[in-house]
């Protein structure tokens, strides 16, 4: 009667550890397709904002392009503004210079 008793124990034993084996498998199994998932939805918002970006990068290259070209006007024409200013002036310290 006690080895009945020892023999029914071990298989109420055994058969916890097979479901918790089993258990683990399936929260293992669980865990790795969410990892999945949320890395497959990672990657494709990380394509999603690539692609926008590399979009309007000729965009940005252009407009960047047309501020440059409009400073550079700017500074043409306030260089121009006080050129002759300057070259009076350069040649007044020359004269000066030379007295």
């Amino acid at each position: 009667m006690l080895l009945t008793a020892e023999q029914e124990a071990q298989q109420m034993v055994a058969a916890a550890r097979n479901l918790k084996t089993t258990r683990l498998r399936q929260a293992k199994e669980e865990a790795e397709k969410e990892a999945a998932l949320y890395r497959s939805n990672m990657e494709s918002e990380h394509r999603k904002k690539v692609d926008e970006t590399s979009g309007n990068s000729g965009f940005t290259a252009e407009r960047l392009g047309e501020e440059t070209e409009e400073k550079i006007q700017n500074l043409k024409k306030s260089a121009s503004e006080v050129q002759s200013d300057i070259v009076d002036m350069l040649i007044k310290y020359v004269k000066a210079a030379k007295c």
